[in-house]
């Protein structure tokens, strides 16, 4: 059976191998390939190796040599910044292995973060190695592997202090088993968390200390943007074998458009204001509307890609709240995009919708 979307590692284990061939440079303990190479992984060398993340070089540069340091990496940023997606290259280039992930959410619990136990062994043979169950973490920490911790503001902030120590001292005690796990080198982790999370768990004075922060901004372009979203959009289409459809870089830029202007509130002109939805209209709605879409092309349409076939999907992700989203929705329609050259087949497509 094949992977409907392959870990990192695997997915672009050609890339990863030139890298390490041709790499020169010195490389911190543990890691696969040298901070230099891990960045060019991350945002290709125009040849070989492809693009991961589209933005600034330096980001990636601060991101890669804080996880060469003791302190830990927070990728921060509104939904759809590509936090969970340079994690999982970061680890991949770096380990090897994208996989040791902890999924945070309002119910992780402490165990999740530090070890559990198999109840059925710990009430026959009480507390022994055997019978411990490790997280990620603590599975990073023994082989000297990057962890990964998604969405660290959602998870309770009890849970969340029980990586202190394991941050600090690089150590995770086991007082059940009067032992300890100390981290090997290479040994570190990456946490993302969204800035509209802030305020759900915020994060102790003592606990953000041990993050170096770096926060992924929205593309700063619209061509930057419409880079993104082809590229993600093929990737996707041949991941899911959808037919090949022609022609989709127009409706691309199109949708890129009405994410940004609606994202902005303002018309990309500078004109005219815009009320903005409730929803954060990512990149990556952008790139679900796209696929879509071409799902509809290529399997109900005539293998084009149409105005009719972005807009159900655009509507959808313009409007969560139906009362006030749909005055927004509404009025960005005929104010704007009623008046827009070229944009006729698309304004009455997304009416009907």
């Amino acid at each position: 059976m094949t992977a409907l979307r392959p870990h990192a590692e695997d997915q672009y284990a050609e890339e990863l191998a030139l890298l390490a061939a041709a790499d020169d440079r010195p490389r911190p303990p543990g890691w696969r390939l040298s901070p230099h190479a891990v960045v060019t992984y991350l945002l290709g060398d125009g040849a070989k190796i492809t693009p991961k993340y589209v933005g600034p070089r330096r980001l990636m540069e601060v991101a890669v040599s804080t996880l060469a340091t003791d302190r830990a990496l927070l990728l921060l940023g509104v939904p759809g910044t590509a936090k969970t997606w340079v994690s999982e290259h970061l680890a991949a280039a770096v380990s090897g292995d994208s996989t040791l992930l902890v999924q945070g959410t309002a119910g992780t619990p402490e165990e999740a973060i530090r070890y559990g136990w198999n109840y059925a062994r710990l009430l026959a043979e009480g507390p022994t190695d055997a019978a411990l169950v490790p997280s990620p973490i603590m599975r990073a920490m023994r082989d000297g592997s990057i962890a990964r911790l998604e969405e660290l503001t959602r998870v309770p902030s009890d849970v969340q202090d029980a990586l202190i120590t394991i941050l600090s001292e690089k150590t995770l005690p086991v007082p059940e088993l009067n032992t300890e796990v100390q981290a090997q080198r290479g040994f570190n982790l990456i946490a993302t968390a969204n800035d509209r999370d802030r305020g759900v768990n915020e994060l102790s004075s003592a606990l953000r200390r041990r993050f170096n922060t770096v926060v992924l901004p929205v593309p700063a372009s619209a061509d930057d943007e419409v880079e993104i979203v082809a590229r993600r959009v093929a990737q996707l289409g041949r991941a899911l074998e959808l037919p090949e459809v022609p022609a989709a870089l127009e409706e691309i830029r199109r949708v890129v458009t009405v994410f940004r202007e609606l994202r902005s509130g303002m018309t990309e002109d500078g004109r005219t204001k815009l009320k903005s939805p409730t929803g954060t209209l990512s990149t990556a709605e952008a790139i679900s509307v796209i696929t879509n879409g071409m799902a509809l092309a290529a399997h109900f349409g005539d293998g084009t890609l149409h105005p009719g076939d972005v807009a159900a999907g655009i509507v959808g992700a313009v409007v969560k709240d139906p009362v006030s989203d749909g005055v927004v929705w509404r009025e960005y329609l005929e104010a704007v995009v009623r008046e827009r050259s070229g944009w006729l087949d698309f304004y009455r497509a997304a009416r009907d919708a």
